[in-house]
């Protein structure tokens, strides 16, 4: 079962891991990105989603931010020693933490995200798919969600629906994007692994069915 979810806002940034300091970001949403927008519009466990396609329907076009960053954060092992009644403090002032950090982000984006579904041992035994893919229809058709989908950072907020206009317009551009995040794989908890794989675009569309996927 697959839905087709248009997204667009007036600014992205899908962060490059690579970058340490200051943020750039990557031509196109990550696959794990647009996986996070869908999941945000409706998440079950007994569902997995892949996606399958990302289709570019605006011209990819950068701009240049300054954005308030703190610069530390809290330590897990400031917490325990807390939790074991030593007197640490677990606070961040961020007045005092504050920092101005460059950003080269995306501007003006338009997407569309074609993915799939498939059903898990978590689901209930009275679950199908096309329940599931009615649901994320009429979700999607009605604006709701979960948690608010954003477009790689929570201060670039996302738009959604339903796409149901036939032919997607897609920019006329082909190009190599280079080694791009795939997702994260979460399979042994004690050594979460990245994974990436080769991005290709042509004419605007991204399509990940038979990427090949390295870690």
């Amino acid at each position: 079962m697959s839905i087709q979810m248009e997204v667009w806002g007036d600014y992205a940034l899908f962060t490059r891991p690579e970058m340490k300091v200051e943020r750039v970001s990557y031509d196109v949403p990550t696959p794990s990105a647009a996986r996070g927008m869908i999941e945000s519009v409706y998440y079950h466990p007994g569902l997995k989603w892949t996606v399958d396609r990302i289709y570019v329907l605006n011209p990819i076009e950068f701009t240049n931010l300054r954005r308030n960053e703190v610069k530390s954060k809290i330590l897990a092992r400031t917490v325990h020693a807390a939790m074991m009644g030593e007197q640490e403090p677990i606070y961040m002032a961020t007045s005092k933490e504050i920092q101005q950090r460059a950003a080269m982000m995306l501007k003006d984006v338009h997407y569309v995200f074609e993915a799939h579904f498939d059903m898990t041992d978590k689901a209930n035994p009275s679950d199908n798919p096309g329940k599931f893919q009615d649901i994320v229809k009429r979700r999607l058709k009605k604006g709701m969600c979960y948690s608010q989908p954003y477009l790689g950072t929570r201060e670039c907020t996302a738009h959604f629906r339903l796409w149901e206009d036939g032919e997607i317009p897609t920019i006329s551009e082909t190009r190599d994007l280079g080694w791009m995040l795939y997702d994260m794989d979460y399979s042994d908890p004690q050594n979460i692994q990245p994974m990436f794989f080769r991005a290709q675009m042509e004419n605007g569309v991204v399509d990940l069915r038979n990427c090949e996927v390295v870690r």
